[in-house]
């Protein structure tokens, strides 16, 4: 089918672009999304008379997408999620899952606009492109986390991977304390033990 594009479409082609597509990307996409209309008579007509309106709506949709760019940029959202030892997600993190965690850090953002190659399926910083506007697009980070603890850590650099070998370094440092000390009331009483059985015996304890 030909289409005239009403605004820039990625891989596609710009505003006023007569352009063939495939009938289902058109009726299911291009034409109820308002992003194209059949490319017939009638419809050039009206994209050449209504074209002065149309670039003036998407200039200015345009500023308030980047203007929002711009508070988004470097922006990192924690999503909280279940997961392995290994760092394996119970599930997986989606585009909604990322509007929300932007939402409700004050972002409008929408889950339409987030774009994800696959669902996010492990623990760790994600890049995450989000699209404001067919020309502006801005890349967040999403920080996915057992915990707001675990979150904070990954943020400042440390891997999955590097938090559970220093949480096993922990615990066998713990262990290790802990036979010490084992060890240590042993002794006391082997000291102990002895002392009595020298007093016992009515030996001279030295001075």
């Amino acid at each position: 089918m030909q289409v005239i594009l009403l605004e820039r479409v990625a891989k596609l082609g710009q505003m006023g672009e007569v352009v063939n597509v495939k009938d289902g990307y058109a009726r299911n996409y291009l034409l109820p999304q308002g992003k194209a209309l059949r490319a017939n008579e009638a419809n050039i007509k009206r994209f050449d008379a209504d074209k002065a309106q149309l670039e003036a709506r998407n200039l200015e949709t345009r500023k308030e997408a980047e203007a929002l760019a711009a508070k988004l940029e470097g922006q990192q959202f924690v999503v909280i999620r279940s997961a392995s030892d290994a760092g394996a997600l119970y599930g997986s993190v989606t585009t909604r899952d990322v509007a929300d965690a932007a939402t409700a850090d004050g972002f409008s953002v929408d889950r339409k606009q987030v774009i994800l190659t696959g669902p996010i399926k492990e623990l760790g910083l994600h890049d995450v492109t989000v699209s404001l506007h067919p020309e502006v697009e801005v890349t967040v980070k999403v920080n996915v986390a057992r915990s707001a603890e675990e979150a904070v850590l990954q943020a400042s650099g440390k891997s999955i991977q590097e938090l559970a070998a220093e949480e096993e370094a922990a615990a066998e440092f713990e262990i290790s304390e802990l036979f010490d000390d084992i060890g240590s009331a042993a002794n006391d009483d082997d000291t102990l033990a002895d002392v009595a059985e020298t007093q016992g015996s009515g030996e001279e304890q030295p001075r």
